[in-house]
């Protein structure tokens, strides 16, 4: 007998219970790890730099993403680096040790980036694109709602609770597990709206959309990294403000990440990425020279709601694409982002130990790069008018499938 999806076996629902399971280990990852690494194994600026360069390795690596499909299908794939993400976070309390930390962070990493490259696919696949920037917002909002449980645990454990690091990442990872098999059992497979191409593909037409991923990768870097490191290492915030900062941020992403979606929707992807990256230059100067405590978790939160407008770079690719491409372009667009992630890090740590300022400084230097990139992207982007400028930018050497 043929399976009918009831009205809440949605893909859209699917894809907002995956985002909320996301959290419960990143986020509680995320929380703890700069606390953990100085207070359990003794990480200064160089240590932190190379554990986060490793956590970055996958994400360069998911070009291999495309070959993966060839064994099982793409929402299948999802649940299982669902799974991987649980299985990382959930281990990374029993080994406080840099060898350790990377070994579990790598494994939560490919579950990870492999998802985030599967839920892009997917959404870009599956909805149309009037409604796709409201989609990725409330995706947003969603993963934003499973952080505020994420560092609410986080506050409960070590306030008031008395749960140290090994239980606490125990109970997050556990968490997305226990979704992860929900989201199995209760969804049916739904089908391609296009067969998706499984062979790596570069176009020279994409060039714009890999820059400024390229350089979305590369400020990203440094917020995550340096960021919440400057609030510990320098204005000595324990877990708990760290959990309450983040906590924050994710309250005030749950309604306005889908505000921000209507407005990219409204706006275009040009103004959206012109407002992100000009208010970046301003945050990444002010991180430079801040000297007071609130000053600075004040900047965090600004930084970290920018982020949500980078939904513009993802719609403006679905709206210059070949939709047969999407699957494929997210993995390569991932190896991109990442390039910069695997570097900056580690080298930036080193940075770090003889000028914190220039680490900020330089993160604003690569927001003015984005923004003159942002200038580029033409009011109404299509096939065929994807810049302003035609026949600008880097030309990419011949590659499997890079007519176009």
């Amino acid at each position: 007998m043929r399976f009918v999806p009831t009205r809440y076996q949605r893909p859209e629902i699917l894809l907002m219970l995956m985002a909320a399971a996301v959290p419960l280990s990143f986020a509680t990852w995320s929380a703890l790890i700069n606390n953990f690494a100085v207070e359990m194994a003794n990480f200064g600026g160089a240590e932190i730099g190379i554990l986060q360069s490793i956590r970055e390795v996958p994400g360069f690596l998911a070009l291999l993403f495309v070959f993966a499909l060839l064994i099982m299908r793409e929402q299948t794939l999802a649940l299982v680096m669902l799974a991987l993400l649980g299985l990382g976070t959930a281990a990374t309390g029993f080994f406080p040790s840099l060898l350790g930390l990377c070994i579990t962070a790598f494994i939560g990493s490919v579950g990870f980036h492999f998802y985030d490259t599967a839920q892009q696919s997917l959404s870009l696949q599956w909805f149309e694109i009037e409604k796709t920037p409201e989609v990725l917002g409330r995706l947003i909002a969603v993963g934003s709602a499973g952080a505020i449980a994420s560092y609410g645990l986080v506050w409960l454990a070590f306030k008031a609770g008395g749960l140290d690091f090994k239980a606490t990442y125990l109970i997050g990872g556990g968490l997305t597990l226990v979704i992860m098999t929900t989201a199995a059992l209760g969804f049916p497979h739904f089908p391609e709206k296009v067969v998706q191409k499984k062979t790596l593909i570069l176009r020279r037409r994409y060039w714009l959309y890999y820059a400024l991923t390229f350089m979305s990768g590369a400020r990203r870097q440094i917020f995550i990294v340096f960021a919440g490191f400057l609030l510990v290492q320098k204005f000595g915030f324990p877990v708990e403000n760290m959990a309450l900062l983040f906590l924050a941020t994710s309250i005030i992403n749950v309604p306005l990440a889908p505000r921000i979606g209507r407005l990219v929707r409204r706006w275009g992807e040009r103004p959206a990425l012109i407002l992100e990256y000009s208010g970046l230059i301003i945050v990444f100067t002010a991180y430079a020279f801040v000297t007071h405590a609130m000053v600075a978790a004040a900047l965090y939160i600004i930084d970290h709601l920018f982020f949500a407008l980078a939904i513009a770079i993802r719609t403006y690719f679905q709206k210059i694409a070949d939709p047969a491409d999407i699957a494929s372009t997210a993995g390569v667009s991932f190896t991109i982002n990442h390039i910069a992630a695997v570097m900056i890090p580690a080298a930036l740590g080193i940075v770090w130990v003889a000028s914190p300022p220039a680490v900020f400084l330089s993160g604003a230097a690569m927001a003015a790069i984005s923004l003159f990139l942002s200038l580029l992207v033409p009011g109404n982007p299509t096939p065929g008018n994807e810049t302003i400028q035609k026949g600008a930018g880097i030309i990419f050497p011949g590659t499997a499938g890079s007519s176009g």
